[in-house]
């Protein structure tokens, strides 16, 4: 489905899916009451800009910004693995040249952030965030530390599972979405109103990493597979959709 743009482009549109992704109010998810829409949407104009610019390639990732471990003086504290996978349309095709962000906590479950008070401690080798692009078959390849659980204050003992978060650019700011990548077999599942938010189970799965053998690397590094799927059956769940 597409829509015909003022400047003549065809702009692409998709229908919400929202048997995947979470309702913007979750109850279970404390701070959505306040920071869910309480009045409708407006739909703001898309002009030529937003539409093509600013291309965001090669010349915003540094030579060490995917690997972060080695963008300090000492290697940081913790399990070390390779986090790698690929970005896919909706037909299994590959998306080249693509722009990849991930941050995350520590080994400790603390991010190197102002507003996280959680009393563990900080890496002075680690700062949590690395750019990736992938390359013409579409493949990302990421090296990092395992992170920590952490507390939350959400509800009772509430804790997060250790996660990662994913950002991916298109051709410009405005496609930019946002997912989180968890770890098989975590005890934090079930009490998580984040994971849970999404409430098709097999969406949820997918947000789920896998451990891969063939990628590891003896005596060195665990590996997971994460692919991220843009639009059809088997898409990514992303955090924030357009309402149109």
């Amino acid at each position: 489905m597409t829509a015909q743009h003022s400047s003549g482009l065809l702009v692409p549109k998709y229908r919400p899916d929202g048997d995947s992704h979470p309702p913007l109010d979750t109850p279970e998810y404390g701070s959505s009451a306040l920071r869910h829409p309480k009045r409708p949407l407006q739909l703001l104009p898309q002009y030529l800009t937003e539409v093509t610019g600013p291309l965001l390639g090669h010349d915003r990732v540094g030579e060490t910004d995917h690997d972060l471990t080695v963008q300090h003086e000492g290697e940081p504290l913790g399990e070390r693995i390779i986090v790698s996978g690929r970005v896919l349309d909706s037909d299994g095709k590959p998306v080249p040249e693509t722009l990849l962000e991930l941050w995350q906590a520590n080994a400790a479950g603390r991010y190197r952030h102002a507003g996280d008070r959680h009393p563990a401690p900080l890496d002075p080798n680690f700062t949590g965030v690395g750019r990736a692009m992938t390359d013409a078959d579409g493949y990302y390849r990421f090296v990092t530390i395992k992170p920590g659980a952490y507390p939350w204050r959400n509800h009772d003992n509430a804790w997060r599972p250790a996660h990662l978060h994913f950002s991916l650019f298109g051709q410009a700011f405005t496609q930019r979405l946002i997912t989180q990548m968890y770890f098989p077999g975590d005890p934090l599942f079930y009490q998580d109103p984040i994971f849970n938010s999404v409430r098709d189970p097999a969406a949820r799965e997918r947000m789920i990493s896998s451990f891969h053998l063939d990628t590891t690397v003896p005596e060195w590094a665990l590996s997971y597979k994460f692919d991220i799927v843009l639009r059809g059956s088997e898409a990514t769940v992303f955090e924030e959709e357009d309402d149109d």
